[in-house]
This record gives C-alpha cells, structure tokens and sequence, in this order.
C-alpha cells in the first residue's frame, strides 16, 4: 500500500501551522468575520482536516490567545534574578515584534473569550506586568511605577497594531528605546496641559437617526459590533426593530456613522490643539494632550471606531482608513521635526507607540475622566515620543 503525496508531506507540527495561520486571520479579520474554512485555505487544507484538530472555531481561538502570551511568561521566567529592566523588555520586545502578525486579537479580540479563558489570559499577563512593575521601582523610583510599567508594555504592543514595516532590529531597538523613555518619565511633567485643551463637544442628538447612533455606540463599545443586534438599538431607543430601517439601511451602517463621528472629532481636536503650538516639541505635546483628552472623554465611541473598523467591507472601510492615514501623517511631519533624525517610517512606529501608551494606561485608571489623569498620559506619551 503506497502513501500519497499529502500524507507523505504533512508536517510534524500542523497544530503549531494551524494556529500561527488562525491567530493572523482572527487578529486581521476578527473573530467573528473570520471562518474555519478561510483558517483552512491559508493553511493549506481542507476543512474537515481542520475540525480533527479543533472541535470548533472557539477551540481553535482560545489557543491562539494563548500563544503570545505563554512565550511572554517563558521568557519572563527565563531571566535571571539579577536581569535588568532593559534585559527583560528586550526579551519581551523580540517575542512581540516576531508574533507581531497575530498579536493584534490581544488588543481587542481576547473579549470574546469565556469568563474563565479570560481570567486565565489575565493571569498570565498579570504575571509579566508584575516582573516589569518591580523592576521599574527598583530601577526608576518615580511616582506611578504600575502606570508607568504597563504603558512601557504598551508601546511595545503597540506593534501588533499596524503595519509599518523596517528592519527588525530597529523595530526592537526603537520600541525599547520608547518604552524605556516612559518609565523614566515623571508622570507630573505634563501638569495642567488637560486645561490647554479645548475638544468639540459630541453632537447632542437632536434627530431620531441620531438618537440610534448615540445608543448603538455604548452597545458596540460593550458587547462588540457583531453581538449587538437591532432589537437591543431599537429598544434602547424606544422604537421598534423595524423603525431602524427607516433611518440606516443596516446595522453596519450605524458603524459607519460611529466610526465616521470619531474621525471628525478627533481631526477637529487635532487642528485646534495645533493652533496654540509655538514649535515642534510643543506640536508634539500638543498632540499628545488633545489625543490623551479625546480618548477619555469619547472612550465609547472611540473603542467602536478602533476595534470594529475590520468589521466593515472593504468600500466602507477605505474613507475610514484615509482619515486614519491622514491623522498619524499630522503627528508624523511634527515629530520628524522635533526629532529630524527619525525617517518617516520610524516616526510612524512611535507614533503609534504613543497611540499604545493611552490604550494601555487607560485601561490601568479604568478611564476614569479626570484633569490628573489626563495630564499623567500625556506626561507618558510625550516620554515615548520626544527626549
């Protein structure tokens, strides 16, 4: 009896291929656009050699929420003691910038894990966090070493969400330079720059079409675009599930209108805040403050229009990604010209960098709206852009 061609060729380690393909997929598509047959095709076989591996789509994404950050606690407990703060970021930067493809389900996607997935996925980063908070108390004994320790992190995931491309090495040395210069940073040097910025207030819906997106958005912000359905917009609107159709063609168009809502905001806030700039440093604190201030003051709608965008088609998808593009061009011409050795590329990555500081210190003060708080971001961001 001959063997064919696939079996004599299938690799040893088709688990490792599967999930390395799915954990890709999942952080580009999404958890719910993504399907068990596209994971399949990009692996390279066929559906049913897929479910001998994982029962279930969720099966096979647990795993993959796993992966990062199972390498995370290996490397953490693999240095020694006696390791530095610097030898354990490198470590923690290598992992993340080489998974960097399948990262971005961290940021957003591990939410649709079970409440035991996710209290398991928090422990484990718990672990890292807890070595790097020691080590900046030890090494840098400022106010706000926790803060401080995961917004360092921050920027070093900030990598798994985008995808500006340069050497590796400079990725690394970049992203720890950045995160270095947070955790030396005193939280208090950005004081009263909260009060120096002045946001456009959310339209008050005065329309019933603006009423459905004011209520959709803490719904998408909660649940996820894809777990929310009409009937939960229409009643917490007071209307009935078909009176929607009256005023958005479909759901996806209420995100739409969020997604497009958030872009027009923050380009506003952006203009005004430069406007008070007298030079570059001030530009990019400028920047800083008034993106730190329009993240916790629309943090509903602005967790919709970062973490849904890949929900969308790709038509609908494109205005949203030029305003993007358009808005981190903005930050890009003014720290090249605060930090004209930077070129275009490496400016981009600290940028975002910056954008990973606020995702990650927010979280840590639960987003608690407040002049202090804001300040304190602000202090963080500037420290991973500008020395």
């Amino acid at each position: 009896m001959t063997t064919g061609p696939t079996a004599a060729t299938r690799p040893r380690n088709r688990r490792q291929v599967i999930v390395e393909a799915a954990g890709q997929v999942f952080s580009e598509r999404g958890y719910h656009a993504a399907s068990m047959e596209e994971i399949a095709a990009v692996v390279g076989i066929s559906g049913p050699a897929l479910y001998r591996h994982f029962p279930n789509k969720y099966a096979l994404f647990a795993e993959c929420a796993n992966v990062i950050v199972n390498k995370l606690v290996e490397v953490i407990d693999e240095c020694p003691p006696e390791a530095t703060l610097k030898d354990v970021l490198v470590a923690v930067t290598r992992v993340t910038v080489s998974r960097r493809a399948s990262g971005g389900l961290y940021r957003w996607e591990a939410r649709y894990l079970e409440r035991a997935d996710r209290r398991l996925l928090r422990t484990k980063f718990a672990h890292v966090v807890g070595r790097v908070i020691e080590l900046v108390r030890r090494e840098y004994p400022l106010p706000g070493e926790h803060l401080r320790a995961v917004a360092a992190l921050g920027v070093i995931g900030s990598v798994t969400m985008h995808h500006t491309s340069i050497a590796q090495r400079r990725i690394e040395d970049l992203l720890l330079a950045s995160a270095l210069g947070v955790v030396a940073t005193d939280p208090a040097t950005a004081a009263g720059s909260a009060s120096l910025v002045e946001l456009p207030a959310q339209p008050v819906p005065r329309t019933r079409r603006a009423e459905i997106l004011a209520a959709a958005i803490p719904l998408f912000a909660q649940d996820g675009f894809a777990n929310v359905t009409n009937a939960q917009i229409a009643q917490a609107v007071g209307l009935a599930p078909s009176a929607i159709y009256r005023h958005y063609p479909g759901k996806v168009d209420i995100l739409v209108a969020a997604c497009l809502q958030a872009a027009g905001l923050l380009a506003q806030a952006v203009e005004r805040s430069l406007q008070r700039a007298t030079d570059p440093r001030q530009a990019v604190v400028a920047l800083a403050a008034a993106y730190v201030a329009y993240c916790f003051e629309h943090n509903a709608l602005n967790s919709v229009a970062d973490a849904e965008v890949a929900s969308l088609p790709a038509d609908l998808r494109r205005p949203l990604i030029l305003a993007q593009r358009e808005h981190i061009a903005v930050w890009e011409q003014q720290l090249r010209l605060a930090r004209p050795e930077l070129d275009p590329r490496q400016a981009r990555m600290l940028v975002h960098a910056g954008f990973g500081v606020v995702v990650e210190a927010g979280r840590a003060l639960r987003w608690q709206d407040t002049p202090g708080h804001r300040d304190t971001v602000t202090a963080l961001v500037t420290g991973a852009l500008i020395r």
